[in-house]
């Protein structure tokens, strides 16, 4: 084997076979690190709660959990208005009912459980005239408040996460 010394980083030239057998004798570290990865966003210490106080009241609490990208995407794709163009015959985004997509984030990352109690309370609904928890969400919770919870979704999905996080995990 060939070594060159660069900047306290060791290159080291591997033949074909020395590469396999490199990577068999980390195979079930590289497997337990992808299904902990898969499991992240329903293990109990990456569920947070959130408090929703007002005059220093609290008013109500729930949990929410990290969201996956294809979640994002069915959020935003439920509130985007779409085109067709005749011409092409291709649908085009028209325009994206932010209002509504923000809502829908939280609703999606509120766990289950409390998702059941809050946002899907048929008295809520009765009381609030609305028709479904998107809109509740919507009509109970001020901006500042959602801004503040997609934020913490955002955090705890990935998205402030640095390339540089990334490299030293």
């Amino acid at each position: 084997m060939d070594t060159k010394k660069t900047n306290q980083i060791e290159e080291i030239e591997m033949t074909e076979e020395e590469n396999k057998a490199q990577l068999r004798t980390y195979e079930t570290d590289i497997l337990k690190g992808l299904l902990t990865a898969a499991a992240f966003k329903t293990e109990e210490e990456n569920i947070h709660p959130v408090e929703i106080a007002r005059n220093g009241v609290v008013l109500f609490t729930f949990r929410i959990r990290p969201l996956s990208e294809e979640e994002y995407h069915q959020c935003k794709d439920k509130n985007t208005k779409y085109v067709r163009n005749k011409q092409l015959g291709i649908k085009f985004p028209e325009h994206t009912d932010s209002v509504r997509y923000r809502s829908a984030l939280i609703y999606q990352a509120t766990i289950d459980e409390d998702r059941a109690k809050v946002w899907d309370n048929k008295d809520a609904w009765k009381a609030l005239n609305v028709l479904n928890g998107i809109d509740l969400v919507d009509k109970i919770l001020l901006a500042g408040e959602k801004d503040a919870v997609l934020e913490l979704i955002d955090k705890i999905s990935g998205y402030s996460t640095t390339m540089e996080e990334v490299a030293k995990n």
